[in-house]
């Protein structure tokens, strides 16, 4: 198979049950648009392909369904629905799925996709965790795991993401040769100039030409490499709160900071892909080293985990390893420690503010170690209230630290699906 490396999100939908489903998209192209123009008529093999790709559709969308459903959701006639269907159930990409019985007459057969016809990847490349799951051609999420990140440089950490794919393939049951798509979610913003990622300081050697090629020669199959946050905003926008919000951001806070944004139901990826790149907004406190602020954006050297430890370091706690021990101290009444939580909510406030001045979301998901602290949620909104006369609605991402590979399936699978189309 052909490999590519590509970036930039593809429109999909994750149900609630955590399969992977489709979103019934008409486009000008489609069957349902051409079928029965002059121009088509007289071209009986692309009307043959235009009526299975648009039963493929209508399958994927509605799972197990019969033909006499099919032909009355599309309009085609009930003898071109059945040989187109036995034409795809021929070339292996559907496959009988039972009978429905109860009603009047003879039991209808149902139609679904073969779930096997291929597998999707996805991959979520952290500081601290490494996450994937493994998903078939349904939807349905055949492995999940996690594991620790132990290395700090780029080619080590590449070989613990190859391990842990190797892992999911395993427990599935499954082939790297099955793998039709994989997506990793990563921090950063691909530079086409360079073939490389940039704007990922907190992965060391992350920025080098030389990964995006390890990439390419590591998963035989192709291979989509997309900002982390964006991914977790198209999981958010299918599976968790943004269902219920046409615009939408997501900003996370942790080892990182950073944004996705869903504008009209639709990612927002920016002219560079850059858009969401919050950490590099001028809020900064007066004691962030320039240099760091150069390197990781003004505002993530002052409101990222290191910033919340190095704040409460600066005030005498001593023991604080974690920003979670800061949130901790905080909760028991720690006087310091409630002084950089609120001073945390502050500076998260006015990013979001920002953002809201300009996009005016009608929501705000908070994700990440410190995005997810219980409570905070809670002070960053008394923040904004105090900022904005007008402020969204805040709450706490629904999908935690599986956004990421949820995001990165719901891009493999739409990916995965357009191309096994176009080889029906």
């Amino acid at each position: 198979m052909p490999k590519e490396m590509t970036i930039g999100p593809v429109e999909g939908e994750l149900d609630r049950s955590g399969s992977i489903g489709a979103v019934m998209r008409p486009s000008v192209d489609s069957p349902s648009a051409v079928a029965g123009a002059p121009k088509v008529a007289g071209r009986p093999q692309l009307m043959r392909v235009l009526n299975e790709r648009l039963l493929m559709e209508h399958i994927r969308a509605l799972g197990r369904v019969s033909r006499v459903e099919l032909a009355r959701r599309t309009g085609l006639s009930k003898p071109t629905v059945a040989l187109a269907l036995a034409s795809l159930e021929q070339d292996g990409l559907i496959k009988v799925a039972g009978l429905r019985t109860g009603f009047r007459g003879p039991a209808a057969v149902l139609y679904e996709i073969r779930p096997d016809v291929g597998f999707v990847l996805g991959l979520d490349v952290g500081r601290e965790y490494l996450r994937g799951a493994l998903a078939d051609m349904s939807g349905s999420v055949r492995a999940r795991s996690s594991r620790e990140a132990r290395s700090a440089g780029a080619k080590d950490r590449l070989a613990e993401l190859v391990a842990l794919a190797d892992e999911l393939v395993a427990i599935a049951g499954a082939t790297h040769s099955r793998v039709t798509q994989v997506v990793i979610g990563s921090p950063g913003v691909y530079d086409p100039r360079r073939a490389a990622l940039s704007m990922a300081a907190n992965f060391p050697g992350w920025e080098s030409p030389d990964v995006m090629l390890e990439l390419q020669q590591s998963f035989k199959a192709t291979t989509i490499v997309e900002n982390d946050i964006n991914v977790a905003a198209l999981a958010e926008r299918d599976m968790g709160h943004g269902r219920d919000a046409r615009s939408f951001c997501v900003v996370s806070i942790g080892t990182g900071i950073g944004m996705g944004l869903v504008i009209d139901g639709h990612l927002y990826p920016g002219a560079h892909g850059a858009a969401g790149e919050i950490a590099y907004l001028p809020l900064a406190s007066p004691d962030v080293r320039s240099s760091e602020a150069r390197r990781h954006g003004p505002l993530e050297a002052a409101a990222s985990a290191s910033a919340v430890v190095r704040a409460a370091r600066g005030v005498g706690m001593r023991g604080a390893r974690s920003a979670r021990q800061v949130f901790e101290a905080a909760a028991n009444g720690d006087p310091r420690a409630e002084v950089i939580v609120e001073r945390e909510a502050e500076l998260v406030a006015q990013a979001v503010s920002s953002v809201v001045a300009v996009v005016d979301p009608q929501l705000v998901v908070l994700l990440g170690g410190i995005g997810q602290a219980p409570g905070f949620a809670e002070k960053v909104v008394a923040q904004l209230e105090r900022l904005m006369p007008f402020a969204p609605e805040v709450r706490v991402s629904a999908l935690g630290h599986e956004a990421v590979v949820d995001g990165c399936l719901v891009l493999g699978l739409e990916r995965a699906w357009q191309r096994l189309l176009d080889r029906s």
